[in-house]
């Protein structure tokens, strides 16, 4: 183990100690470095050659390659990453993909030193990268095994394709840059084969995409390259994750030709009578923070509807946690909550865990009697009430005012759970009344009434596309 000892508050004999508690790793085998200073660097180049064994390759082998990394080059296509782990390659050889079962020639191998430096062959045990013609970069899929055609081999283990997470609506600001921005996630999406792209469109909000990622960081970065490269201004629609639902109805499992169905946008959630079971996706949390912050982070973590697995104190002054998560309750503002609580010293970290049963249900939004496709949701039945009325009160303080009244409702089936009432603006119709009989007062009062219930009527509400972009904002500022 190797850490820094030349920062301001490093505490080395500290550091070793919670090394050797939470690793088992002996204190005389930690190595203390300052690149700055040069303090024991050369101990590291030692370490490396005692603790790490070689490869253990042979070139007479057939052919296995394993892919680590891609990337897309307009003139040459893609650049795919190898370590071999037996054989050799070289130009000419033609190979073929274990995951996608396709055949390329290659055209180029060489080995990084860091640029590319072409070289004649590549041999098992060595590292290096591969152009073979691949178009796209989801045909060099990292974790990927390539070997020889005819040749083939037992494919290297652990290979899963990535599966996004976190589903996002994006928009252009402006539909005339619908083709610009089209362009633009072509141009960005050949470099990153993990995002998906589906085409969506919105009667409030126009033609986009629906979008999936690997987690909210991965969206971040993504949102970010496309303002910073392309200057691309888009509307990011909130996070969703991708839910199952076990159907009941054979009408149903006939149309989608499984049982089993992922759902990635709320507006086609099934209805709760033709589905046995509803699954949401979970995740594992590892939280380190200091023991004074605990009693905070436990009811944070409780109000997530997170479930405790483990707790062990690191030393006198850290805690770590472990909880099991839903991951729709920490994908958008639980980090933000975790370091306002902790004044930034706790920690989080997650991983997949699975799907689990949960009790969901598909919450909409009704503008006088009317729902938006845009604000439905998918919420725990726990969970409805307190969200509901806050999308509400978000719509209340969005929707600008109209000549008649609007009913803001949040509905569950054909159960309003809450609602608010954006008031009309009125004309002060009474004001010509000086005295004189009551009647005449009331006359006018009830006159405006039945003329605003008759607007309401054949009124339509128009929601600007500005309050949609603060209903639907990341961030929430309650």
């Amino acid at each position: 183990v190797v850490f820094q000892i030349d920062l301001k508050n490093a505490d080395p004999e500290r550091v070793e100690k919670q090394i050797e508690r939470l690793f088992d790793i002996p204190i005389d085998e930690c190595v203390r470095i300052s690149a700055k200073q040069g303090t024991n660097v050369e101990k590291v180049l030692q370490k490396v050659i005692e603790k790490i064994p070689p490869p253990q390759c042979n070139t007479v082998d057939p052919l296995k390659a394993l892919v680590f990394d891609s990337t897309f080059d307009r003139y040459r296509g893609v650049i795919a990453n190898i370590a071999l782990f037996g054989g050799e390659i070289q130009k000419g050889h033609k190979i073929v993909s274990a995951h996608t079962k396709k055949r390329y020639e290659v055209n180029e191998v060489g080995i990084l030193t860091p640029n590319e430096q072409p070289t004649h062959k590549l041999y098992a045990g060595q590292v290096g990268y591969l152009i073979a013609g691949m178009k796209e970069v989801t045909e060099a899929q990292i974790g990927d095994t390539l070997f020889l055609y005819k040749q083939p081999v037992e494919p290297l283990p652990g290979f899963k394709s990535a599966k996004p997470m976190v589903f996002a609506g994006m928009y252009p600001v402006d539909q005339t840059e619908y083709n610009n921005l089209k362009s633009a996630l072509e141009r960005l999406t050949l470099n990153d084969s993990s995002v998906t792209v589906h085409r969506d469109s919105s009667l409030a909000l126009g033609a986009g995409w629906r979008l999936g990622f690997l987690g909210l960081l991965h969206m971040e970065v993504f949102n970010q390259r496309l303002e910073q490269e392309y200057n691309m201004s888009v509307i990011l629609t909130a996070p969703t994750v991708p839910y199952k639902a076990i159907l009941s109805s054979a009408k149903l499992i006939k149309e989608y030709g499984k049982a089993e169905i992922t759902i990635i946008n709320p507006a086609q959630f099934p209805d709760k009578l033709s589905v046995s079971e509803y699954l949401e996706p979970t995740v594992l949390g590892t939280i380190v923070t200091p023991h004074e912050y605990i009693g905070k982070i436990i009811a944070l973590c409780q109000d997530r509807r997170a479930v405790q697995k483990d707790m062990l104190y690191i030393d006198e002054h850290r805690v770590m946690l472990k909880y099991l998560f839903p991951l729709n309750e920490i994908v958008v503002d639980f980090y933000d909550a975790l370091k306002s609580l902790s004044s930034g010293y706790a920690s989080f970290d997650y991983e997949d865990a699975g799907y689990q049963a949960a009790d969901l249900i598909k919450m909409d939004i009704l503008l006088n009697g009317n729902p938006v496709e845009e604000l439905a949701t998918i919420v725990h039945n726990d969970k409805a009430y307190a969200t509901g009325k806050f999308l509400c009160e978000r719509l209340k303080d969005a929707i600008p005012r109209q000549l008649f009244e609007i009913a803001i409702q949040a509905a569950i089936g054909k159960k309003i759970i809450a609602r608010e009432t954006l008031k009309a603006y009125r004309k002060n119709v009474v004001a010509k009344c000086y005295g004189g009989d009551i009647t005449r007062r009331m006359k006018l009062l009830k006159r405006q009434a039945e003329g605003k219930k008759l607007m309401r009527k054949i009124g339509n509400v128009e929601v600007p596309r500005d309050a949609f972009i603060r209903v639907l904002k990341r961030q929430t500022d309650k």
